[in-house]
C-alpha cells in the first residue's frame, strides 16, 4: 500500500506531525494559498493538455482574491464551529500586504478562505478541504 503525501513528506524531510491550531493564521494561509493552487492546476491540467498560458489564465481566474471571497459565501453555512473560526481568525489577520487587484474585504475573505485550506490540509482534513472547495466553486458560479 502506498504511502499518503503527509508519510511522504515526513519520511524524505525528516519533518514531524504537526498541530494545525498552532499556527498562527496567516501561517495557514501561506500553506494554504500553495495547496488550493495545487488543486485547481490538478483540475485545469487534468481538463485538457493545452498551452501552458491557457491553463495559467484559466487557473488565474479561479485563485485570485474576489474568486475566493466569492467562495466563502456560498461556503459560510456548510462550515463547522471549528472551520469557522479559523476562517475568521484569518480574515481577521493583519498582513503587511495585498493583493494588486482585490478590495480590502475580498482580500480579508480570501486569506480566511486560505487560512481554512491551509488548516484541513495540516489536519489531514483532505476529504472534506476537497468537498468544500468543490462546493465553492460551485456555489459561487466559477467555470473550472
Amino acid at each position: 500500500m502506498e504511502k499518503g503525501l503527509e508519510e511522504l513528506i515526513q519520511s524524505q524531510f525528516a519533518t514531524r506531525p504537526v498541530n494545525a491550531n498552532s499556527y498562527s493564521p496567516l501561517v495557514l494561509a501561506y500553506i494554504g494559498d500553495g495547496i488550493y493552487d495545487l488543486v485547481i492546476r490538478t483540475v485545469v491540467v487534468n481538463r485538457g493538455n493545452t498551452q501552458a498560458n491557457k491553463l495559467h489564465r484559466k487557473t488565474s481566474t479561479l485563485v485570485k482574491a474576489a474568486a475566493q471571497s466569492a467562495m466563502m459565501d456560498g461556503l459560510v453555512k456548510l462550515l463547522t464551529e471549528q472551520e469557522f473560526s479559523v476562517y475568521k481568525r484569518g480574515r481577521n489577520a493583519k498582513s503587511a500586504t495585498m493583493a494588486k487587484n482585490a478590495t480590502m474585504k475580498d482580500y480579508r475573505k480570501a486569506t480566511g478562505f486560505e487560512a481554512l485550506m491551509g488548516y484541513l490540509y495540516l489536519d489531514n482534513q483532505w476529504e472534506r478541504m476537497i468537498f468544500l472547495i468543490k462546493e465553492g466553486i460551485e456555489s459561487a458560479g466559477l467555470q473550472l
